[in-house]
């Protein structure tokens, strides 16, 4: 691919230890004191790829793992609302197992149920679908053969690869989005090429 858009789809670092294994959504947590560690090795890895634009979501989490990486920009960030993670609706606050156990399934199932309409009160994928598509068009729009980094939440990065690689989002559940994990897209206008998932840069910093 000659020049292409690259695209850094960064998950947020740890969060607070009461919301791990947890579907937080639109719980506004903190990241734990690992997650600012986790937050904190994307800075050099960063500054080593060099950024054109970073956008954010709006929460906490997000933000404050977002703080290390913006001095590596060449633009001061912008923070979208349609970025957030999805709503759990009814699932907000209980934990993987206990999900897993209502419904019978297995925990890597819960974007196949998400996709059912099986959650009372939830976000519908295709409602997820609807406001995170609109945020990737405007991006790439934006910045064409630049480096931009996304930093938001395990769902809406599911939501991006299912997108941009033209995958149906409810077979994502079961791939890993780690804490502070990057994923690389690389865009040319014409196809998307994953050029990694899920590397955690934490680990090799720290």
């Amino acid at each position: 691919m000659e020049n292409p858009t690259k695209l850094y789809l960064v998950r947020h670092g740890e969060v607070e230890e009461r919301y791990l294994q947890i579907y937080g959504g639109r719980i506004d947590m903190n990241l734990s004191e690992r997650g600012r560690e986790q937050a904190m090795a994307l800075g050099p890895f960063f500054a080593r790829q060099g950024l054109d634009a970073i956008y954010c979501s709006t929460m906490k989490r997000a933000r404050q793992t977002l703080e290390p990486i913006a001095e590596h920009a060449s633009s001061s960030p912008v923070f979208i609302e349609d970025l957030r993670e999805i709503d759990f609706g009814a699932w907000t606050g209980l934990s993987w197992q206990e999900v897993a156990k209502k419904h019978e399934s297995e925990v890597a199932d819960w974007l196949h149920l998400l996709d059912s309409g099986e959650v009372d009160g939830a976000e519908s994928t295709a409602d997820l679908r609807t406001r995170v598509e609109p945020c990737l068009n405007r991006i790439l729009e934006s910045h064409p053969g630049q480096s931009v980094a996304i930093i938001c939440h395990g769902a809406v990065i599911r939501q991006l690869l299912s997108g941009l690689l033209s995958l149906p989002i409810r077979e994502l559940g079961g791939i890993d989005i780690s804490y502070a994990g990057v994923s690389l897209i690389e865009h040319d206008g014409k196809r998307n090429v994953a050029r990694y998932i899920n590397n955690t840069p934490w680990r090799l910093e720290s």
